[in-house]
């Protein structure tokens, strides 16, 4: 072929989930145990049957859910996310300080191509989100790594000690995709400190937000005056009501910051789909109790993993909350060629830690396996807890 790849592309590591799919083609399963599929953190029911109504009433009768709208979004949601998230966190938000965009993963995209470019750095903590690391990379940005201890919890201390002037952001995801933990507040507000002081963003995203087991707020950012001058946060609206597939998600920044945000979000989508924006903002309106529901539904899965753990001899669990846990096997062998083994011996598909490191910390990710156990539930924990005793 004669056509010239990209390099910042064709140098970008391959998608984690779709290489997953692959080993499924690849591997002959043990005919004895049906798939338990753990490695892709997304719902694996349809909406609840209200919101699939009130879709199809969109549908029928809003022409408007079939045309183009506003490129940061329906006025309606952004006006509701703003009154809401404004509650929740007992701070000020304007709707002109928020976004809709087409999944959270678009929400992070818009945001680091609004404070950054090819030759600068952004601060993500190891292991990261492994599409964030691939954003950054296709961007030619510098991920500049922040490991962290074995907690798991970036330290800001340590996050000081690496911030240069090219750095213009600091990346958290919590609760923490790939780990489950739950960062303190102390350590979001330090954090949210360190940005002030040194003039970058900090990006919060919380996607996984609903399944936070702590009952208040998990931090009190938007409390702060100012909070937009240096605080992002990024939300999914795809766990909460199962709209993966719509493409729903939202970013709350300063209005500087979205008015460059939506020179990208218009080139690159034009607008966030309408009728995921339409699910939204009813469940938004409507889906409270379902969603208080799902959350403790979420948490009985990970009382069930934690339990689990602590009875497998000779497995470590690191990290365990909203749709993952993160354990140490047992074995000699790199965990990449472990969850090969689990898939063809017992069913069971997840991800190696390796998939969350870069290779020249691949000792970190010997061991570590990614269980996305929100896909299954508290049956077929139990079945999977099974199946690792015999493996």
């Amino acid at each position: 072929m004669n056509i010239q790849i990209n390099p910042s592309i064709a140098d970008s590591m391959s998608p984690p989930v779709m290489e997953a799919r692959r080993w499924l083609d690849e591997t002959p399963v043990n005919s004895r145990y049906p798939l338990i599929n753990l490695s892709q953190a997304a719902p694996v029911a349809p909406p609840p049957p209200q919101l699939i109504e009130a879709m199809a009433e969109a549908m029928s009768n809003d022409p408007a859910s079939h045309f183009y709208g506003p490129v940061l979004g329906l006025p309606e949601l952004r006006a509701e996310i703003a009154d809401m998230w404004g509650k929740y966190y007992r701070g000020e938000i304007s709707p002109s300080q928020v976004a809709v965009t087409s999944g959270c993963n678009q929400a992070f995209t818009a945001a680091i191509s609004a404070v950054a470019r090819a030759g600068d750095a952004v601060v993500l903590p190891i292991p990261w989100y492994f599409n964030h690391k691939m954003w950054l990379d296709m961007m030619g940005i510098e991920s500049r790594l922040l490991e962290t201890g074995d907690d798991l919890i970036p330290c800001p201390e340590k996050a000081k000690s690496i911030l240069s002037p090219n750095v213009k952001a600091i990346v958290l995801v919590s609760p923490n995709n790939p780990t489950g933990i739950e960062y303190p507040s102390r350590v979001v507000e330090d954090f949210y400190r360190l940005a002030s002081e040194r003039g970058v963003a900090l990006i919060l995203d919380e996607t996984y937000r609903d399944f936070d087991s702590r009952s208040a707020a998990p931090h009190s950012l938007f409390a702060n005056n100012g909070w937009d001058s240096a605080f992002i946060h990024l939300y999914s609206f795809s766990k909460a009501y199962r709209l993966t597939g719509h493409r729903v998600g939202a970013m709350i920044a300063a209005e500087k910051i979205l008015a460059e945000a939506e020179k990208f979000l218009d080139t690159v989508s034009i607008c966030p789909n309408q009728l995921g924006q339409r699910a939204a903002l009813y469940g938004l309106r409507h889906l409270g109790p379902w969603l208080a529901e799902e959350r403790r539904e979420i948490l009985r899965r990970k009382t069930a993993m934690t339990r689990e753990f602590e009875s497998l001899p000779g497995w470590h669990l690191k990290g365990c909350g909203a749709y993952f846990a993160y354990a140490e096997h047992p074995f000699e062998e790199e965990s990449k060629s472990v969850v090969r083994r689990m898939l063809a011996e017992i069913g069971i598909l997840a991800l190696p830690g390796s998939m969350f490191v870069p290779p020249s910390l691949s000792r970190s990710g010997r061991k570590p396996i990614r269980f996305a156990f929100a896909n299954s539930d508290v049956d077929g924990i139990r079945e999977m807890f099974e199946r690792l005793k015999k493996f």
